[in-house]
């Protein structure tokens, strides 16, 4: 899949953002918080992320390494995007596949990924 537009939400609407994103990445993780939540995770650059609506209405859940903000919707609770820094330093957004409207997650195969044994 090559780099397309998204937008997407958390479930009531209140946190939304346009990203572009190549889903041919996707990743399902393995860790404590991803497998509990049941998250597809893709990532981009963090310039390639733009929180359009719901900057007030987010808050941040750190864990493990404390060095992912966990970004979620005060109101319905779902976590449609995280920022971080690559080991490199670059900034990254993590967007939940999940979240973007109008992918179809039967054409998505994303890797598996070990991140409980980090």
């Amino acid at each position: 899949m090559p780099e397309s537009r998204y937008s997407g939400s958390c479930h009531c609407g209140a946190v939304r953002y346009e990203v572009d994103i190549d889903l041919a990445g996707a990743i399902e993780c393995n860790c404590s918080l991803c497998s509990k939540r049941g998250f597809i995770w893709s990532f981009t650059p963090a310039d390639k992320f733009t929180l359009t609506d719901g900057a007030q209405a987010t808050r941040t859940y750190k864990f493990n390494k404390h060095v992912i903000d966990h970004r979620f919707c005060e109101t319905c609770g779902v976590e449609a995007y995280a920022l971080g820094s690559m080991p490199d330093g670059s900034r990254v957004a993590a967007i939940n596949v999940r979240c973007l409207d109008g992918v179809d997650l039967t054409q998505l195969q994303p890797r598996k990924v070990d991140g409980a044994s980090l």
